[in-house]
């Protein structure tokens, strides 16, 4: 089939099953929108290329599959790194095809060049720079096979001008074919004989879910073996919604701000099973001082992360799809009467969670932003629930309960704030039947707000609650605890009208103000037909709860009001 450059991209997207494209067009992309114009592919022109990479992760996040980003050369690609390097770090499979300039002009430093291979190699799974049309089918090929299998992330196409205008005899491969990749990760089961025999000695078992299992679509598997065997349960911030929020056992998630229960678990704990998680210093606290009698498991896909953080008395590496069927079938020939071993250390850790869950102080009319989290858990139970970063992403992450995998969407090893508004976004788009909210800060909200057009201009239906203290919440919060109240460049008192904002960008926006409003307006609100935002005001000094101070352990956390 004879075709040009940008053809055969658009027909590639189609072969890997590309249903929407994310993106904002230039000069050396003009020949792919042409395009895209012709082939009526579906495209959402985002009002800036971070709100594209980010709706590209967000849809990516929410269904599993992989997401796409379109922009032009130069300032365009650039516009697309910090997307990139959230998704890199949370492990996100995404392409972006991104313009350069034509061939000739490579290397001389023309209108609109940037050394986007160059930029992106520390914050790409891989990349690649197109410079010949019959190399377009492959690349797309490997780039859809590298995104997708083994630890997923991000894959750069970098495109030169002239290449998407070339003709091509296009015929798409069939296989991919990489000198060192297979894709592969299929493990020693034997490794698994030290992880039953571990489990044969242990009083005080725990499983530490992460953000793998969402990717690995095995969360079931979990739920299963936590259930044989009777034993609690804890997650990471991006493991959420792989242990169902009501499931018993199950604390919450663990870390600098997880919960009392969870942090005590992991200290006290004489086996902690952590499946696909990677040990980031916001989970371990003092890193020496870590799960201290524990002997710890590590089920990993990737090499690099077993002992990079925490040792690994037991690492079983592989894929999740592989390991964690076999681990099933090894617990499911355990005695019936397993789950009896446990008991008394399962009662335990659910004490301490009843006896300091997460909460909040009642202060006159104030809303508290954990009132208002659960009342919105309340009233979407089964949304899919969308973060940008700093206070109101714990609280969050606190007070809305998930259920479901892919149900709680965060920028967690980045911590990007504007991520929020442009992944809900996405997520709504690859998930049309499901409810989408978004949980913001009068901060984040102001790094992507542009992207309030787009909702608006293709009626996205996202709920934005904005919780507006008027400050950078967790910058505040450091200042306030650390640094005498010196709220050196966090304050945001301007004269900036979010309700305003939003609708001169063609969103209904809507302020509420006292904490009888969360019954009165709230649920009423959050029913209405399309998208919206809703600025709520919050107490300034409120700080998020429990709290791990850098350097010290997880069972040195500051609690407040907390504790009974």
């Amino acid at each position: 089939m004879r075709m040009n450059g940008a053809q055969a991209v658009l027909e590639s997207l189609k072969q890997e099953g590309v249903d929407v494209v994310f993106g904002y067009p230039g000069g050396a992309v003009l020949t792919l929108y042409d395009a895209v114009y012709k082939m009526k592919f579906p495209h959402i022109l985002t009002r800036h290329e971070q709100g594209a990479v980010h709706a590209a992760d967000g849809y990516a996040r929410a269904t599993g599959k992989v997401g796409v980003a379109f922009a032009t050369s130069g300032p365009g690609a650039t516009n697309l790194t910090t997307g990139i390097a959230t998704a890199m770090i949370d492990s996100v499979p995404l392409v972006c095809i991104t313009g350069q300039v034509a061939t000739p002009y490579i290397g001389k430093d023309a209108f609109q060049e940037a050394d986007v291979v160059g930029i992106t190699t520390p914050i790409t799974k891989h990349n690649y720079l197109v410079k010949r049309v019959d190399d377009l089918p492959r690349v797309l090929k490997e780039a859809f096979f590298i995104a997708r299998t083994g630890r997923p992330g991000p894959v750069v196409i970098d495109v030169a001008k002239d290449v998407f205008e070339a003709k091509i005899d296009y015929e798409y491969p069939e296989s991919v074919a990489l000198k060192g990749y297979s894709g592969d990760y299929t493990g020693d089961p034997k490794e698994l004989d030290d992880v039953m025999a571990a489990l044969a000695e242990a009083k005080k078992p725990l499983l530490f879910a992460g953000g793998g299992i969402m990717t690995a679509g095995t969360a079931e598997l979990v739920r299963d073996i936590v259930r044989r065997l009777g034993i609690p349960s804890t997650s990471t911030l991006l493991g959420l919604g792989a242990i169902p929020a009501d499931e018993p056992g199950y604390t919450s998630f663990a870390g600098m701000h997880g919960s009392y229960a969870s942090n005590m678990a992991i200290q006290e704990c004489d086996l902690l099973l952590c499946v696909g998680m990677r040990f980031s210093d916001r989970v371990t606290g003092k890193v020496s001082a870590f799960a201290p009698h524990a002997k710890i498991v590590h089920f990993e896909i990737d090499s690099a992360e077993v002992g990079k953080n925490v040792r690994a008395d037991i690492p079983v590496l592989g894929d999740l799809r592989w390991s964690l069927p076999l681990f099933k079938a090894r617990v499911e020939a355990l005695p019936e009467n397993t789950a009896e071993h446990f008991a008394e250390w399962r009662g335990h850790v659910a004490k301490m969670h009843r006896e300091v869950p997460f909460g909040w102080k009642e202060e006159g009319d104030a809303i508290k932003p954990g009132a208002l989290i659960r009342k919105v858990s309340e009233t979407m139970k089964d949304a899919i629930a969308v973060t940008d970063v700093g206070q109101h992403q714990m609280w969050a992450a606190q007070f809305f309960d998930v259920y479901e995998p892919r149900h709680f969407l965060t920028s967690g090893g980045q911590g990007t704030m504007g991520y929020g508004l442009p992944a809900a976004m996405g997520a709504k788009v690859a998930c049309p039947e499901k409810e989408v909210v978004l949980f913001s800060g009068d901060g984040s909200i102001m790094m992507n707000c542009q992207e309030l057009s787009t909702i608006a201009d293709n009626d996205i239906d996202v709920k934005v609650l904005v919780l507006h203290n008027h400050i950078l919440g967790m910058v505040g919060q450091w200042q306030r605890l650390f640094y005498n109240h010196h709220y050196s460049a966090s304050e945001l008192k301007g004269k900036t009208d979010l309700v305003k904002l939003a609708e001169a960008m063609g969103v209904k926006g809507y302020r509420l103000t006292k904490k009888e409003e969360l019954t009165t307006r709230l649920p009423e609100l959050l029913r209405e037909k399309g998208p919206l935002l809703i600025d709520v005001l919050i107490p300034e000094e409120e700080d998020v709860l429990p709290m791990v101070p850098g350097g010290k352990r997880l069972d040195q956390m500051v609690l407040g009001g907390l504790k009974k």
